[in-house]
């Protein structure tokens, strides 16, 4: 039982903050019918692999350690569920997915003796729940009960019907439990949160997409939080009250997927670059337009390009336009502080995925868990269906880890290849963005005739169904696992020594009598020479331009 148990140490944790980005789609605002969302567990020290949870049955009084899913500290026990349902990634058998940011909040809340973490709750849930509001009672009955171990935390729990986004953070050590709201995003709505609590003002009346802890108003009052009417309560205001982090880091992120799909966003330009006194944006927006999947994707690999916010042309970039800066977020010079932005996309991601969940199939057809392991930008998304009881081998626990490089991880090898590109981004990536679209093109032409399959042996035998589509995850994961290393040794001999070896038809170009074709020696991109020219002066200029 406890080496079982132990699976809660699994990769997810955000560690550091502010770190994990969640996008959001409502069925009505989905170009399939399809409930969406996303989530990049974004930490230093995550090791991105695919969780699994076999259902299983388990006899009365059976207890469940529960360990942090940040750190592995033991937290206690729980009642184990009599039943449990099967967990594959962040979406379960009945097609329930959920995701998280972390906020932090007040400092003082954190409640060191709480059993229950954010990671362990994410998990349980999942193995309780047939819907999304029966994961919301899952989580909010088991802190109550045992007490809430994280800070401040967002989460998106959603099912092929409702998306709702709740956020809890506890009362402090001398006080057992959590106060919460979840609020539940309209179907034909975008949202998003990335590591600040977003939900203000909520209607203390509407049950049916308000909900809600009994004190959480009254519990901001006795802390000196809040001393307004009831109707005027905000959340995040009483519990994560915004700064300049907050909204550059945080915010920010979200006005970049709203600004994709939603005209007039530039309205909120002044919030999302740091300005605490300006209009705040809507916790959820109507976009014009209705987003695919893949739609989704995108945004997940989004650098602020086109935008105000963009670092792709800036020197941090470098000379080949790199849209990342290292770590930390903020830096001291000469007694000044300065920032780095933190687009959605970010090179420290562990795993990220985009979950799809519909209503009108059956669940082990419906439930689409599009997974990727490291930066999403780099990442290719295959397809996991929900009833799949099989990790392929790929995505697999114990295939290296954080810092054991190993051949047969998904996680190694993308940023193996990753990491070569980072420092001549502009040079190299085409490459890698042309392989990622042939693989993902394939996925997404090839899922209504799987699925059309899948549906036909639904119909005699539900089991030969989840088994075929288990296969079908299997030998995605492993095309794409596959086509990734190749991709790496191309881009080894292409771009090695600082040049590119010219390529014709597909194939490196040779000359008549076999051997490699001289090579393209492109320096650096013309601004940068530029830049280079402005900072040295005459240093490197040949004489005889100077006409000697």
């Amino acid at each position: 039982m406890k080496r079982l148990l132990l699976l809660f140490l699994m990769a997810g944790a955000c560690l550091h903050v502010p770190a994990c980005t969640n996008l959001i789609v409502g069925k009505n605002a989905s170009a399939d019918g399809s409930t969406i969302v996303s989530y990049s567990a974004d930490s230093y020290g995550l090791f991105g692999y695919l969780c699994h949870y076999p259902a299983a049955t388990y006899p009365k009084g059976a207890m469940l350690d529960v360990y942090d899913w940040d750190t592995g500290k033991y937290l206690g026990q729980i009642e184990q569920a009599r039943k449990t349902y099967n967990v594959i990634g962040n979406i379960n058998e009945y097609q329930v997915t959920i995701g998280e940011t972390t906020f932090g909040g007040r400092p003082e809340l954190v409640d060191s003796t709480g059993v229950l973490d954010y990671g362990s709750l994410i998990y349980i849930a999942l193995q309780r729940s047939r819907t999304a509001k029966e994961a919301i009672n899952v989580m909010t009955s088991l802190v109550k009960e045992y007490g809430y171990y994280s800070s401040g935390e967002s989460f998106t729990i959603a099912d092929p019907n409702e998306i709702w986004i709740m956020e809890m953070i506890g009362k402090g050590s001398d006080v057992k439990g959590a106060v919460w709201v979840a609020v539940r995003v309209p179907d034909d709505c975008i949202s998003a949160h990335a590591n600040q609590s977003r939900i203000r003002q909520f209607d203390l009346n509407d049950k049916a997409n308000c909900l809600y802890s009994p004190d959480v108003i009254s519990f901001a009052r006795e802390k000196g939080y809040f001393d307004g009417l009831n109707k005027d309560f905000s959340f995040a205001d009483a519990y994560a009250p915004l700064n300049f982090d907050a909204l550059r880091y945080c915010e920010a992120r979200v006005w970049s997927y709203y600004n994709r799909f939603v005209p007039g966003m530039e309205a909120y330009l002044p919030y999302a670059k740091g300005d605490v006194e300006a209009e705040p944006m809507p916790l959820f927006v109507k976009p014009s337009r209705k987003l695919s999947v893949r739609d989704v994707m995108a945004a997940m690999r989004d650098h602020y390009e086109g935008t105000p916010l963009d670092i792709s042309n800036d020197p941090g970039a470098g000379p080949y336009h790199m849209p990342y800066r290292p770590s930390p977020l903020s830096y001291e010079l000469d007694g000044k502080t300065y920032f780095n932005e933190r687009p959605i996309s970010t090179q420290q991601t562990g795993f990220s995925f985009v979950s799809q969940m519909r209503a009108d199939l059956p669940d082990a057809v419906g439930g689409v868990f599009w997974f990727g392991t490291d930066d999403a930008n780099m990442t290719v998304y295959t397809p996991v269906y929900c009833g799949t009881a099989r990790v392929p081998d790929c995505y697999a626990k114990g295939k290296g880890d954080y810092v054991t490089f190993s051949w047969d991880a998904a996680f190694w090898v993308f940023n193996w290849v990753a990491n070569m590109v980072y420092p001549r981004y502009s040079l190299m990536m085409g490459d890698v963005r042309a392989e990622q679209q042939r693989l993902e093109d394939t996925f997404f032409a090839a899922q209504q005739g799987i699925e059309q399959a899948a549906l036909g042996l639904h119909a005699s035998s539900p089991a030969d169904a989840r088994r075929f589509l288990e296969n079908y995850t299997d030998m995605t994961a492993t095309a794409a696992f596959d086509a990734w290393r190749r991709l790496g040794e191309f881009l080894v001999v292409k771009y090695s020594d600082m040049v590119v070896r010219k390529m014709k038809d597909g194939q490196f170009e040779r000359t008549e009598t076999g051997l490699a074709a001289p090579v393209v020696r492109p320096n650096y991109p013309e601004d940068f020479l530029r830049q280079v020219v402005e900072a040295t002066g005459d240093r490197y200029l040949v004489p005889s331009a100077k006409g000697e």
